[in-house]
């Protein structure tokens, strides 16, 4: 898995890099990002969460599922308290930006067509428990991170999200059994295709607006990096130890939790009136490092789990 891991991780990395080199040269601008951006987030990534749910009932899937749900609602309790005890206010002025961004990974736009090629249908099939986890603790925790408060409002906007909408619609639509029609479908699944290259293009415009020099140069992104990509994924290793997982199961959720920094940081960062320059190098630095990281994670955990 690790040699499968390191070779995906390679040729998603040569897309993030053309897009990198077309928003350089100027051929994709900002307005083109954001456009690229909102048609993953609205469109691809929810077809393909229904897609990957039309499958036949299975006691085994649902059982898994369900242990998928408990594993991620654990893990993100681990990193809430992972990112507050080491990131601490004195440290750094943005460190709401830091927590958000070390706690919260790209477990959509990176996870699903890393986790689909190495793990299949299935393996996106329990991601899913992982990203409504994420929806729910980023859309309640992370908004007051970044608001310094919580408000009712914040939890119903997360709620009535495209990607939490599609994944009860996806689940509805598994425990009733009601098929979708295959014209229809194979349409969904050409869309659904679409989620890796257009992933990994957003990525590459992101890194191509950051400062990479200064980026280099800045000691604290290596350590907020570190505890996203490295401390925050191995304390993850014993707590899914201690659920006792199927191996598939246990896989998922962790390449989930080593991905990078997620896009919504950069996102919630603009929304609410942080520093999102800094997220956006937060989100750059971690997409680069993961290339290594990643499969370094994957060979240790395929040691223990």
């Amino acid at each position: 898995m690790f040699i499968l891991i390191f070779e995906q991780l390679m040729k998603m990395f040569f897309i993030l890099l053309l897009a990198f080199v077309c928003y350089k040269i100027g051929l994709v601008d900002q307005n083109g990002n954001k456009s690229v951006s909102n048609l993953l987030l609205m469109v691809v990534n929810p077809i393909l969460i229904i897609t990957v749910y039309q499958t036949d009932y299975d006691r085994s899937l649902v059982r898994g599922l369900l242990l998928a749900f408990a594993a991620a609602a654990a893990a993100h309790v681990l990193g809430i308290i992972i990112s507050t005890l080491i990131i601490r206010p004195k440290s750094s002025n943005d460190y709401c930006i830091e927590r958000f961004n070390a706690m919260y990974s790209n477990c959509g736009f990176i996870g699903i067509p890393l986790i689909g090629s190495v793990l299949s249908d299935t393996g996106v099939f329990y991601l899913t428990a992982y990203m409504v986890m994420f929806n729910l603790f980023s859309w309640t925790h992370g908004v007051t991170l970044m608001e310094k408060k919580f408000t009712p409002k914040n939890l119903k906007e997360g709620v009535l999200s495209p990607m939490f909408i599609a994944t009860l619609t996806a689940v509805l639509l598994f425990f009733l059994q009601l098929k979708i029609p295959a014209v229809l479908l194979d349409s969904m699944n050409y869309i659904a295709d679409m989620n890796t290259p257009l992933a990994m293009m957003v990525a590459g415009f992101s890194v191509a607006q950051a400062d990479i020099r200064k980026m280099c140069r800045n000691l604290r992104l290596y350590y907020t990096a570190a505890v996203k990509l490295l401390i925050i994924p191995l304390c993850t290793i014993p707590l899914l130890m201690l659920f006792h997982l199927p191996s598939e199961i246990s896989m998922t959720m962790l390449i989930a939790a080593a991905c990078p920094a997620a896009t919504t940081g950069t996102m919630m960062a603009i929304r609410f009136k942080q520093n999102y320059t800094y997220s956006s190098e937060i989100f750059a630095m971690s997409t680069v490092l993961s290339v290594v990281t990643i499969p370094l994670l994957v060979w240790a955990a395929e040691l223990v789990l």
